[in-house]
């Protein structure tokens, strides 16, 4: 079995026995490793990103119970049936168990017999439970979406701020606090809510590199849905809508056209909402038409697809409800219809707000989706901006936007009035006084303030209002313009905005075309005939035993089934997902499905689509695109020009000079990186290292880009290397 530096080869066993993986993903064994070492934790990592694991090992090798916190109820029998069907000793305490179960259940935690226990916030904080935990032994907390105990997070759950009293009444255990989605404003108030002091804190990657990002104008909404789903038979996904009426109605009609789907919102009663979102689960439904009341936390990874046909409430609440689709790793969809009309409805929404504060906090998270919707510039790259972490752009899986020609177009004129505009009205308004300004608007505001008379009044007339926005958006992503989210919609001009201001610094757009062409992302698999057998096979051992689907496997496990065509114990024990208890459990059944397969076609195993040889594939084409990339440099284009010829996001242009460097290539560092700036980058990763950009960005300031980090990483890497 494979060793890795660090981890106890009794962790890699029982990762190995248990959950029927050899490796950890990216910063799981660190955390596993602070969690066994008795630290408080936090820990910031995305949807699919594998959270749960990094306390549902330690619970296994740990003395005492585990006590998960997890905020829906809903979900808790899932994640118990998960975990038993792995063999662990797993139960939940809710509202939906009668007193003497209740009570089985509790005496099961208090005598030693359970490793995890999963409750609401509301019954872990009432005096009986609390007595029972006094009583046991506690050897963690686990704050499931922690974001839930924030205000200025998405999702407030005002019950979360009762677990603020854990700390003191339970000084000596450790805790740790879990969650997908937290700006660093979000972040901060977990901490400070849950004590979380001297805290090790891990973050991972925002990035859902398999997720692909596509915003379509809403024009006949219902018939551009049909034309998507007809592609996509046989597919779980998610449908969001803004109201319960829209889902009703949309489900309705889907089934009439000949689709299982069904709609959850929450004016159903508990049961039925419980009901529905089981058939889902279960694969007896195939769409589910939601409102946002559907899906935190959902286990189902194989959902491919989430389509938005109302405008999300903010961008922070579109990225947790879009990362429900391909848990699994596997690609996936994540469509959005976009118009005019829902910004109205949303603004009517935010005007019926209570308080001033309140209005202005949804008034800036609406700004933030609707900029987002209608970027013109990479959407994964605006994405993780929102969450401070820079994109170094994947030839892969992206976005609509990506994969378009776009034409270049400097605006460093329009730029220019614009900020002069900011400037000579202070810097004390939002974006649509300014644009009022800039176009010779006459409203009372204008006259009042006397920005009439200004020589910025009315020069930008013959650009549209929505042309300004879209400007106005693209400087702010680019860090020519601040937007004080104190103030949420007052306009700075930065210190690099000011180049640009006084002319040592031109602005380039990229402008995309449009053919409105649909791309394809399915995954190629091999044998794709036993893989659906295998699928069938799965959905009736589930059924016979009442638990969803991919409790048994998961769809990229058999993948590598019915790639690899398994034909021994050991043969499937080397799948990734199969572990001892389900290769107990399930192994003859589908080793017999396999060997039938084998017998009636005559299949021979080929390599699954995730393996390395076609990791190498990828890594050839992307060595491909990159020299091109490197003669366009080599012929004198910067580059943005680069990344227009090629219709490519500029950080993608960046990783492929980065890649060029680090495979030996001699590219000119003084058009990349100019020699002084380059001298003080190299000075800042001597003393800090190199491995993280973070620190090093905020050593160095906002006027030096994660471009020029990357780029000087990459020859530094270069040059230890020979």
């Amino acid at each position: 079995m494979l060793q890795e530096p660090g981890a106890d080869s009794h962790v890699l066993d029982t990762l190995k026995a248990t959950f029927g993986y050899s490796t950890f993903r990216p910063l799981q064994r660190e955390i596993v490793d602070s969690v066994l070492a008795g630290r408080d934790v936090f820990v910031l990592m995305p949807t699919g990103g594998g959270k749960s694991l990094c306390y549902q090992l330690p619970a296994l090798l740990k003395d005492g119970v585990t006590v998960v916190v997890s905020p829906l109820i809903a979900l808790m029998k899932d994640q118990v049936d998960a975990l038993r069907a792995l063999g662990v000793a797993a139960t939940f305490v809710n509202s939906t168990l009668d007193s003497d179960e209740i009570t089985r259940r509790q005496e099961a935690v208090q005598q030693g017999r359970v490793k995890l226990v999963y409750v609401a916030p509301e019954r872990l904080m009432l005096p009986g439970f609390l007595k029972l935990l006094a009583a046991s032994e506690i050897a963690g907390f686990a704050i499931d979406e922690a974001h839930c105990i924030s205000e200025w997070g998405h999702d407030f759950r005002p019950e979360y701020r009762e677990l603020a009293r854990l700390r003191i009444l339970f000084p000596a255990v450790p805790l740790g606090a879990f969650t997908a989605t937290a700006t660093a404003r979000v972040q901060t108030d977990i901490k400070q809510q849950l004590g979380l002091v001297d805290a090790v804190s891990f973050r991972g990657s925002f990035n859902r590199a398999n997720l692909f990002y596509e915003v379509r104008p809403k024009r006949q909404a219902y018939d551009q849905l049909v034309a998507y789903l007809r592609g996509r038979a046989g597919q779980s996904g998610i449908v969001y809508c803004g109201s319960r009426a829209t889902t009703e109605r949309l489900a309705d009609q889907l089934r009439a056209d000949g689709f299982r789907a069904t709609a959850y919102h929450a004016g159903l009663d508990g049961g039925e909402r419980h009901r529905r979102q089981e058939a889902f689960v279960r694969d007896d439904v195939q769409i589910i038409v939601a409102t946002i009341a559907f899906g935190m936390g959902i286990d189902k990874p194989d959902v491919r697809f989430v389509i938005h046909h109302d405008l999300p409430k903010s961008l922070e609440g579109y990225y947790q409800e879009s990362g429900r689709a391909g848990r699994d790793g596997e690609p996936s969809d994540c469509l959005l219809f976009y118009s005019t009309g829902d910004i109205t409805k949303q603004r009517r929404w935010i005007e019926e707000k209570v308080t001033i504060a309140e209005r202005r906090i949804a008034e800036w998270q609406l700004q933030q989706i609707v900029g987002w919707a209608e970027s013109e510039t990479c959407r994964r790259e605006a994405l993780l901006a929102y969450f401070d972490e820079p994109f170094e752009g994947q030839d892969d899986l992206c976005c609509d936007i990506c994969r378009l020609p776009a034409v270049q177009e400097d605006v460093t004129v329009p730029a220019q009035m614009l900020m002069s505009c900011i400037k000579r009205t202070g810097e004390r308004f939002g974006a649509t006084y300014v644009i009022d300004v800039l176009r010779g608007s006459r409203n009372a505001k204008v006259l009042q303030l006397g920005h009439d008379r200004l020589s910025t009044h009315g020069i930008g007339h013959d650009r549209s209002t929505d042309e300004w926005r879209s400007l106005v958006r693209h400087l702010i992503r680019r860090g020519y313009l601040l937007e004080d989210q104190e103030g949420f919609t007052t306009l700075k001009v930065t210190d690099r905005g000011k180049q640009v201001l006084f002319g040592s610094e031109r602005v380039v757009v990229s402008i995309v075309q449009r053919p409105g062409e649909e791309t394809d992302h399915t995954v190629a698999q091999p044998h794709a005939d036993l893989f659906e057998r295998l699928r069938v096979l799965r959905k009736r051992l589930a059924d016979e035993r009442g638990i969803p689907p991919y409790v048994i496997f998961h769809d990229t496990t058999l993948r590598h089934m019915a790639a690899s065509l398994p034909a021994t114990r050991p043969q499937l024990l080397r799948i990734p997902g199969v572990g001892e208890r389900k290769a107990l459990d399930f192994g003859d059944s589908f080793l017999a499905e396999i060997a039938g397969y084998v017998r009636d076609t005559g299949a021979t195993p080929q390599s699954p689509p995730d393996l390395p040889n076609e990791r190498k594939q990828r890594r050839a084409g992307k060595g491909e695109r990159a020299q091109e990339t490197v003669r366009l440099f080599r012929g004198g284009l910067s580059i943005e020009e680069i990344a227009g010829a090629r219709g490519r996001a500029p950080s993608t242009i960046v990783s492929h000079l980065a890649d060029a460097l680090m495979a030996g290539e001699t590219l000119d560092m003084d058009r990349l990186v100019p020699p002084q700036r380059r001298a003080a980058i190299e000075a800042a990763m001597h003393e800090l290292g190199y491995e993280l950009l973070g620190p090093i960005k905020e050593r160095l300031g906002d006027d030096y880009s994660y471009a020029e980090l990357h780029l000087v990483r990459a020859a530094l890497r270069a040059r230890s290397t020979t």
